[in-house]
Formats: C-alpha cells, structure tokens, sequence
C-alpha cells in the first residue's frame, strides 16, 4: 500500500495526471468549439434554404398567383403554410399532417372544403369556398401584384409528412397582397443533415478521447521515466554516499547540458565544498590537539617538578605556558565564531581612533618601536572588537620578523579605508603569500613556536576581513620586509551600496 501510495505521488504519476488532464480539457474545448461551428454552419444552411423556399412562395403571390394556384409540394423537404393577417391557414403542403414551431398548428386537411370549378360561362363562382360570403368574390375577383416584406424570422421545430416526424428550421416570410391582404409565409428545412452530421463528430469525438488520452498518459509516463532516471541516479547515489560516508564519491554527470545536468554538477560541487570543509575541520581538529599538546605537556612537567621539588618549580614558565594556553583558546573561539557566520557587528567604527588606541596600549610591551601615519575621519561599519583584533595581529607578526623598524599607515582611497603594515625583515617568498593565511601554518616553526605563535593570527585577520567585506594581501615593502595591506569599504561606500 505503501508503494501505491509513494508511485501515485511521485512526479511521474503527477506530470503524467497533469498532461493528461491538460489534453483532456483542450480536447474537450476543442471538441465544443468544433460542434459548435458545425452546427451553426449546417444551422445557417438550413436556414438559408427555408428563407428561399418561403420567399420563392412570397413572390409568387406578390405577382398575383392565386393561393389555389400555388405549387406547393407534398412537403417532404419543404413544409410551407400560409396564414393570413387573423391567423388562419389559408394554403398548405399536400402531405403535411403535423406541424410544430411555427405557431400555428393547422395543416391541409383543416382548410376549408371548396366547391369544383364550373365550366366557362355557366355563372358559377370559380373555385369559391362554400362559406366564402358573396362579396368577397368582388374583393378578391381580380389579383393585382403585391409588394414581398423585407426581413425574415426563423424558428425550430418539427413537421410530420407522409407518417414521418422530422426536425425542421423554419423560415417566416410577409407579402402584401391586393387579393388576399397581408399574408405569412412558414417554410422549413430538413435538418437531417445537421443532425447527422453532430451525431456522428461527437460519437467520433467520444471513442477518440479516451484514446488519444490513454495514448498522451502513456507517452507522459515514458517520457517522465527517461527525463526522470538520472535523478534516480543521483538519489541513490546521494544515499550511497549517506550511508557509506565516504565524500570523495560523485554522483554521475551526464553531457547533455539540461536541467539534470546542471543538478548532477551542483550536486558535485557541494560534495566536493563538503568534503572540503570536512577535511579542514579533520585538520582543524588534528592541529588544535597538536598546539595545545606541547603547553600542556610544559605545563604538567613543570608542576609535578614543582610538586615533587618545590625549590625547582620555574613560576615564570608555567605563567608563560598558562598564558599561552589562553592565547589559543581564544583564537580557537573566534575561528569557531567566525566559521559559524554568526550575526555580524554593525556599528560605525572610527578606524583612525581604534588604530591610535591600539598602539598605545601595546607601546609599553612591543620590542621594536612602531612609527604610524593615521589620517582623520577614516570610518568603516563592522565590529570594533574583531578590527583591533587585526591590527594587533598584524603588529605582533611584524614584531617577530622586523629587525629595527615597522611602519603602521591608515588612509583613506576613495571610498576605501587602507591599513598598511610593514617591517624591515626577510618578507615572504612569493610562493608562500598566500599559504600564510592558512591556519596553523609558520614558515619559521622553531621561532613562533618559542614566541608562542600557533600560526592562527594570520588566517584569523583574514577571516575577520573577509566577513566585513575587504581584503587582506601581502607583497614587498619599501623597507624590504613584508607589507601586509588591509582593504575595507569606507562609511560612504556601505552606505551607498
């Protein structure tokens, strides 16, 4: 049940249901327009040949025919009545035996009985109704032309002639007559033919649907389930790659260059950024372990010297070691934040003034003098605490490799605060400018590792830069050493963007 449930949500049962469906009611609408048209071309035929009929007998009787002389036919293909201006029938087809639709009712047989007509000369009416009153034979003796009236109405309904009842469209007619007044004229058309006609489009239209809807379901079905297979591909790949946890495995590429395609490359490339960032945190891990072995083991040798002779404990050493130990715990933090992506400090920093500050607290302390050019009103937005804690980091670096001078520079270029520092040492080789940014990473083990340095300050600055929106570089200094140059977007800038 599960698996009926899980094949008719999936999206080859809902793309197919979709298409079919979509077939299905532009089929039908087509269908409707397409009987529609149809019907009303046959309609308009209909209609069009019981308005010839109707006015052929119109005219006949404008131009002063006689109702006894019409020709009216047995009406199998065109029932006529004529009615006069009380509405009585005054002619009618031979054969008509029911008529509906043209609101009067009576046929040939309900005409009035009428006497035979005399030979020439004998003073006999010719061909006068029994209760046709005598001076009517004055008014109608001699017929005059009549004038046809323009305009036609038209109506449904159905005649029986000869025993059979059929449908018929009815045209009306009005001729104006000297003889017999204002007389109407009801003419029909078979409709048959339109009948027929609709009948059978919509018996076609009623076995062809399911077909061809059965025939659009399976195609949809088919198509869906090759568009759909290299995603069946990538999914278990995806799964394989779950349960295994190994994540230098792919899911297949094809080179058709679609959707799929591109989902299959996305998908590699956030496995590859995964396997990355877990291996970094792998290394991230080994060498934290590793910096914070050698204090420790430093630490517990110098108490349980300590313990065991307390005249030899070096208190001065384990102070060092202790102070070291805090040192990369709170490097180890802020690389945990900063990886974090935690919410960001937007505030406006005066830089010039954070740059002055920070020297001078670290003035006392430093080994080699530091020479600074600040220039005013240099502001940036971002976190006071993480851009003093650049600068020192860049400082204390150019403290270890400077022989007898560093330079501090603060500027402004355009829109662009610039913090340079530079020290007269060996520099860095060019093949190495940016593997320094890396954590954990000293060109100089022996030396950091004596000053304390666990390879964290620079990759540290570079994070903090990153994540306020600038750069940090390193190349040649005038002095020859290292030039380490800050980038950062101005107030204006951020405002602006």
């Amino acid at each position: 049940m599960t698996g009926l449930f899980r094949l008719v949500g999936s999206v080859r049962a809902r793309a197919t249901l979709g298409a079919t469906l979509v077939v299905a009611v532009a089929l039908i609408a087509a269908g409707a327009a397409v009987l529609g048209s149809l019907r009303s071309s046959l309609t308009s035929q209909a209609d069009s040949s019981a308005q010839s009929a109707a006015r052929e007998v119109a005219v006949n009787l404008g131009l002063g025919h006689r109702l006894e002389q019409l020709e009216l036919g047995d009406g199998s293909e065109h029932p006529i009545q004529v009615v006069d201006a009380d509405g009585r029938l005054r002619a009618a087809s031979e054969a008509l035996q029911r008529i509906t639709g043209t609101g009067v009712t009576a046929v040939r047989a309900d005409l009035p009985k009428t006497t035979p007509s005399p030979a020439p000369g004998d003073g006999k009416g010719e061909g006068r109704e029994e209760d046709e009153p005598q001076e009517d034979k004055a008014e109608y003796g001699t017929a005059a032309p009549g004038r046809v009236r323009d305009g036609h109405s038209f109506a449904t309904g159905t005649a029986t002639v000869l025993g059979r009842t059929s449908g018929y469209r009815f045209a009306t007619a009005q001729v104006d007559t000297k003889a017999y007044g204002t007389l109407t004229i009801h003419a029909g058309a078979l409709r048959d033919a339109e009948q027929r006609a609709v009948s059978t489009a919509t018996a076609v239209m009623l076995v062809g649907l399911p077909v061809l809807l059965l025939v659009v379901g399976a195609v949809t079905w088919l198509v869906t389930r090759r568009a759909l297979r290299p995603v069946e591909s990538i999914r278990a790949e995806m799964a394989a790659i779950t349960a295994s946890e190994d994540l230098s495995r792919r899911v297949p590429e094809s080179r058709s260059g679609d959707e799929v395609a591109r989902l299959a490359w996305t998908t590699n490339e956030t496995l590859a950024a995964l396997e990355a960032s877990v291996g970094r945190q792998r290394q991230f891990v080994a060498d934290a372990s590793h910096e914070l072995r050698s204090p420790i083991a430093s630490l517990r040798t110098q108490l349980e010297v300590g313990s065991a002779h307390p005249g030899l404990l070096d208190l001065d050493g384990a102070v060092a070691d202790t102070v070291r130990l805090q040192r990369l715990a709170t490097d180890l933090l802020l690389l945990a934040r900063l990886d974090a992506g935690g919410p960001s400090t937007d505030r406006r920093v005066k830089l010039d003034s954070l740059v002055r500050e920070e020297l001078r607290q670290r003035a006392a302390r430093d080994t080699i003098a530091v020479h600074a050019t600040v220039a005013e009103g240099v502001d940036v937005v971002g976190s006071g605490g993480q851009l003093a804690r650049v600068l020192a980091n860049l400082v204390d670096n150019a403290q270890r490799h400077a022989r007898t001078r560093i330079d501090v520079t603060l500027a402004r270029e355009a829109t662009t605060a610039v913090l340079r520092v530079a020290d007269d040492g060996d520099g860095v080789p060019d093949n190495q400018r940016e593997r320094i940014f890396e954590r954990f990473v000293r060109l100089d083990d022996a030396r950091s590792r004596d000053d304390g340095g666990a390879g964290l300050g620079l990759a540290i600055a570079r994070d903090v830069a990153e994540r306020h929106g600038g750069t940090l570089t390193v190349c040649t200094s005038a002095l020859g050493g290292a030039l380490f140059e800050l980038r950062l977007p101005g107030l204006r800038a951020v405002q602006g963007s």
